[in-house]
Protein backbone atom coordinates (compact mmCIF):
# COMPACT_ATOMS: atom_id res chain seq x y z
CA UNK A 1 0.00 0.00 0.00
CA UNK A 2 0.76 3.44 -0.85
CA UNK A 3 -0.34 6.67 0.35
CA UNK A 4 0.56 10.39 0.24
CA UNK A 5 -1.66 11.80 2.60
CA UNK A 6 -4.72 12.75 0.08
CA UNK A 7 -4.41 9.57 -2.07
CA UNK A 8 -3.79 5.77 -0.60
CA UNK A 9 -2.91 3.40 -3.71
CA UNK A 10 -3.27 -0.71 -2.56
CA UNK A 11 -1.30 -2.91 -4.77
CA UNK A 12 -3.20 -5.92 -5.57
CA UNK A 13 -0.23 -8.56 -6.28
CA UNK A 14 -2.05 -11.77 -8.17
CA UNK A 15 -0.38 -15.57 -6.37
CA UNK A 16 1.30 -15.99 -9.75
CA UNK A 17 3.47 -12.79 -9.62
CA UNK A 18 4.08 -12.88 -5.92
CA UNK A 19 7.41 -14.33 -6.18
CA UNK A 20 8.91 -12.02 -8.46
CA UNK A 21 11.51 -12.39 -11.10
CA UNK A 22 14.85 -11.74 -10.89
CA UNK A 23 16.91 -9.51 -12.87
CA UNK A 24 20.40 -8.55 -12.79
CA UNK A 25 20.94 -6.40 -15.83
CA UNK A 26 18.60 -3.57 -17.28
CA UNK A 27 17.79 -2.21 -20.81
CA UNK A 28 16.08 0.92 -21.54
CA UNK A 29 15.05 2.65 -24.89
CA UNK A 30 12.12 4.76 -25.83
CA UNK A 31 9.59 6.37 -27.93
CA UNK A 32 8.40 9.56 -28.56
CA UNK A 33 5.21 8.24 -25.84
CA UNK A 34 6.71 5.37 -24.16
CA UNK A 35 9.36 4.11 -22.25
CA UNK A 36 10.84 -0.07 -22.36
CA UNK A 37 12.25 -1.52 -19.51
CA UNK A 38 13.81 -4.81 -20.12
CA UNK A 39 15.03 -6.54 -17.04
CA UNK A 40 17.21 -9.35 -17.76
CA UNK A 41 19.39 -11.98 -15.98
CA UNK A 42 22.44 -13.00 -17.21
CA UNK A 43 23.58 -16.59 -19.21
CA UNK A 44 25.86 -18.55 -18.99
CA UNK A 45 28.94 -16.93 -20.85
CA UNK A 46 30.00 -18.92 -23.60
CA UNK A 47 32.88 -18.27 -26.29
CA UNK A 48 32.31 -17.53 -30.06
CA UNK A 49 34.47 -18.87 -32.97
CA UNK A 50 36.79 -16.04 -32.65
CA UNK A 51 37.39 -16.47 -29.14
CA UNK A 52 35.53 -13.74 -27.89
CA UNK A 53 33.67 -14.20 -24.76
CA UNK A 54 29.57 -13.69 -25.60
CA UNK A 55 26.96 -12.98 -22.44
CA UNK A 56 23.52 -13.55 -23.32
CA UNK A 57 21.31 -11.54 -20.95
CA UNK A 58 17.74 -13.49 -21.04
CA UNK A 59 14.70 -11.37 -20.53
CA UNK A 60 12.84 -12.03 -17.56
CA UNK A 61 10.15 -8.79 -17.68
CA UNK A 62 9.52 -6.11 -19.74
CA UNK A 63 8.02 -3.30 -18.93
CA UNK A 64 6.50 -0.40 -21.15
CA UNK A 65 5.45 2.73 -19.45
CA UNK A 66 3.89 6.39 -20.22
CA UNK A 67 7.02 8.94 -20.81
CA UNK A 68 5.04 10.46 -18.57
CA UNK A 69 5.65 8.31 -15.09
CA UNK A 70 9.76 8.42 -15.85
CA UNK A 71 10.61 11.23 -13.34
CA UNK A 72 7.66 10.02 -10.80
CA UNK A 73 9.51 6.02 -11.13
CA UNK A 74 12.91 7.43 -10.92
CA UNK A 75 12.23 9.82 -7.38
CA UNK A 76 10.36 7.03 -5.87
CA UNK A 77 13.63 5.01 -6.86
CA UNK A 78 15.70 7.69 -5.23
CA UNK A 79 13.58 8.07 -1.99
CA UNK A 80 13.77 4.45 -1.47
CA UNK A 81 17.55 3.93 -1.80
CA UNK A 82 17.88 7.01 1.06
CA UNK A 83 16.12 4.47 2.84
CA UNK A 84 17.37 1.63 2.55
CA UNK A 85 21.39 3.25 2.77
CA UNK A 86 19.99 4.98 5.68
CA UNK A 87 18.84 1.45 7.33
CA UNK A 88 21.84 -0.72 6.06
CA UNK A 89 24.94 1.53 4.89
CA UNK A 90 25.91 2.85 1.70
CA UNK A 91 25.34 0.55 -1.46
CA UNK A 92 28.41 -0.56 -3.20
CA UNK A 93 29.06 -2.82 -6.26
CA UNK A 94 31.03 -5.86 -6.27
CA UNK A 95 34.74 -5.53 -6.85
CA UNK A 96 36.42 -7.99 -9.45
CA UNK A 97 39.66 -9.54 -7.96
CA UNK A 98 42.65 -7.69 -8.96
CA UNK A 99 40.48 -4.43 -10.21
Amino acid sequence: MWTNGQLTLDFYIPDDLEPGAYANALAAWHTEHEFTLDFAAVQRPRVNEDGEVVLTYRVMTRVKLPATMIFDIIRELNRDMTEYEQEFGEIRRPRRPGA
